[in-house]
């Protein structure tokens, strides 16, 4: 039976789930699928195009939110980045994948652009909008990459276990500020 594209990111999200980033490497993809290297460059043209693919497998499981009201669109973007959040954190080194991601093919990952469409919907000129969009995606992986790395710190230690509570209330506290921010911004300049 012959590769596919979608067999290859499955592989790539296995080993990163599993391993992590450093231990994703196309050799490895290759003997964990039965094939020769140069197979796996039938399908992607490099690793860091097929850790777009993966970035964008793992954000599969967030649905796309109703479009909210002006009114409701902060509490649907601060939902939105819940989602991603969640979708992300159990993943090693995905904060990593998803940067790459959105430095080589922001379009290809759909929450990236609700995300956008709802930061318009709120009010916020688009390009402010984009500007905005950054912050926050640059708060949802900083979250994410902190909460890895004391997991990855505690690993074999008898520290105290990462407080996933108090994680969660300072990332919604950040989002919180950011769109305040955001809303004093506009409110003033309008």
């Amino acid at each position: 039976m012959a590769l596919t594209r979608e067999q290859l990111i499955d592989a790539a999200v296995g080993v990163l789930s599993e391993f992590g980033l450093a231990d994703l490497s196309m050799r490895r993809l290759a003997r964990e699928l039965d094939v020769q290297v140069g197979a796996l460059y039938w399908h992607v043209k490099s690793k860091q195009e097929l850790l777009v693919d993966v970035a964008a497998k793992l954000l599969d499981s967030v649905p796309r939110p109703t479009t909210p009201t002006p009114s409701l669109a902060p509490l649907s973007i601060a939902a939105l980045l819940r989602q991603l959040r969640s979708a992300l954190i159990a993943v090693p080194d995905s904060a990593e994948v998803m940067q790459l991601a959105q430095s080589m093919r922001p379009e290809s990952l759909d929450p990236m652009g609700w995300l956008l469409d709802f930061l318009k919907i709120a009010g916020i000129p688009e390009t402010d909008a984009t500007f905005a969009r950054h912050v926050l995606v640059n708060h949802l992986l900083g979250s994410i990459a902190s909460h890895q790395e004391a997991v990855a710190l505690s690993a074999g230690a008898e520290p105290e276990p990462v407080s996933t509570e108090w994680e969660e209330s300072a990332f919604d506290y950040g989002v919180r500020v950011i769109l305040q921010g955001l809303a004093l911004e506009h409110r003033a300049g309008a």
